[in-house]
């Protein structure tokens, strides 16, 4: 029965809610005797199809009920619908695409959580620049009254590493926004810079990657994340940030 339930699970995950309401249906009417594969008509994709071919064999070997694997199906799939309503986590790619998997883009990712702020966004990257498209995003959010944070990479006269000035570009590009520079870094921290590149809406949405706010990262290059919506991790890593500033180890960029 471990077997069934494992394989139960993996084709809800596979398959949206009405197709595996259609494949429990189904199941609930009863197959006639050699016909279970016409289950097959109902699912598309390979894996999907692989996923089905298991199910069917885990019915057959443990001479299970149409009706008690519908009601697993469908106690699965309603168990997955509430976990994603409560946190739903998705793959963002930017880079070579291919026909099997097909994520969201990097910078249309970042625009739809600045574009859904609706009290708080913070954004936190190494370097800022050639990005248009986010700057007016940022822009946008502020008049209708979200408060912007943005802390960046501090230049080498400011106490960080860079020969550019990241801050500067970001206080003309974004006035309202309130800036902030890690320049304070003892041990074990010496040295250290500032790699996360996250942008937290509210206390309900992270978006975590590898891309830093330029040009080539959002257009060009291979980049990674996940968009987190929902769930503790959200709020968690807003209470995190904001933590860092109350202790004063993120401190106001100097101008």
């Amino acid at each position: 029965m471990e077997s069934l339930l494992e394989v139960v699970t993996e084709l809800v995950a596979l398959l949206p809610p009405s197709k595996i309401e259609a494949i429990a249906s189904r199941l609930r009417d009863g197959l006639p005797p050699g016909r279970e594969q016409d289950l097959q008509q109902v699912v598309g994709t390979p894996a999907a199809r692989a996923a089905l071919a298991s199910l069917i064999g885990g019915w057959q070997t443990t001479k299970s009920s149409g009706e008690l694997v519908a009601g697993m199906l469908m106690g699965a799939a309603h168990a997955r619908a509430r976990t994603q309503r409560d946190c739903a986590v998705e793959l963002v790619w930017t880079g070579p695409m291919t026909p099997f998997v097909a994520p969201r883009r990097t910078e249309q990712v970042l625009l739809d959580v600045i574009r859904q702020a609706t009290k708080e966004l913070f954004i936190v990257s190494f370097v800022a620049y050639d990005i248009p498209s986010v700057i007016a995003a940022i822009n946008a959010a502020a008049l209708r009254g979200v408060e912007v944070r943005i802390l960046v990479e501090a230049s080498v006269t400011q106490g960080g590493s860079l020969l550019v000035d990241p801050v500067a570009t970001m206080r003309s590009a974004v006035p309202s926004a309130k800036l902030y520079a890690w320049t304070d870094r003892p041990h074990p921290f010496t040295n250290g810079r500032v790699h996360a590149k996250v942008a937290v809406a509210d206390d309900t949405t992270a978006f975590l990657t590898s891309a830093n706010l330029t040009g080539h990262a959002l257009e060009k290059n291979m980049e990674a994340g996940v968009l987190i919506v929902g769930g503790h991790i959200p709020s968690r890593l807003r209470d995190h940030l904001h933590a860092l500033i109350e202790t004063k180890v993120l401190r106001p960029a100097q101008r």
